[in-house]
């Protein structure tokens, strides 16, 4: 197994793209998320994509992105169904948090749905404490790690744009 920077356009991700944006629809309709966020804000210097891959498959995979100095926001976190509960994500979560540490961000932000008891049980686990929402959907579940918690707490992010 290798975890792989890659850019969010390679064909290898097109896979990975296809299944996150079939999850979110069956799960919440269309929402038109994969289209909120553009590739380049996952290239180096700022941000990063990673696939986890084994013999050519990709597993796993999720990306991360600059939304303010010091702060990054991990997107487009997902697994195929048949390789869940493997330890997959938990392999690309840490990848993108020793990304982010590299970078020079200082904290971690990420948003969730709240039909994903999976993934909010995930991130808590994980250390992530509950901030308010920040982004275009005001039901989601919004999280932020301390990379570097001598830094002490980061305020909270302000919501995006046009929400309530």
């Amino acid at each position: 197994m290798e975890l792989r920077p890659i850019r969010v356009t390679d064909p290898l991700v097109v896979g990975l793209i296809e299944g996150l944006t079939s999850e979110y629809d069956r799960r919440y309709g269309e929402t038109g998320e994969m289209l909120t966020v553009d590739a380049e804000e996952f290239d180096p210097p700022a941000g990063t994509f990673l696939v986890l891959i084994d013999g050519g498959a990709v597993l796993a995979g999720g990306g991360l992105r600059r939304v303010a100095a010091g702060t990054c926001e991990v997107k487009r976190m997902w697994t195929a169904d048949e390789h869940r509960r493997k330890g997959y994500a938990s392999l690309v979560l840490t990848g993108l948090e020793d990304a982010a540490g590299a970078a020079g961000y200082a904290t971690l932000l990420l948003e969730t749905g709240p039909r994903q008891p999976e993934a909010i049980a995930f991130y808590t686990a994980r250390g992530y404490e509950p901030i308010p929402y920040y982004g275009r959907y005001p039901d989601a579940l919004a999280f932020r790690l301390a990379l570097d918690p001598a830094l002490g707490p980061t305020p909270d992010p302000a919501p995006a744009p046009g929400t309530p």
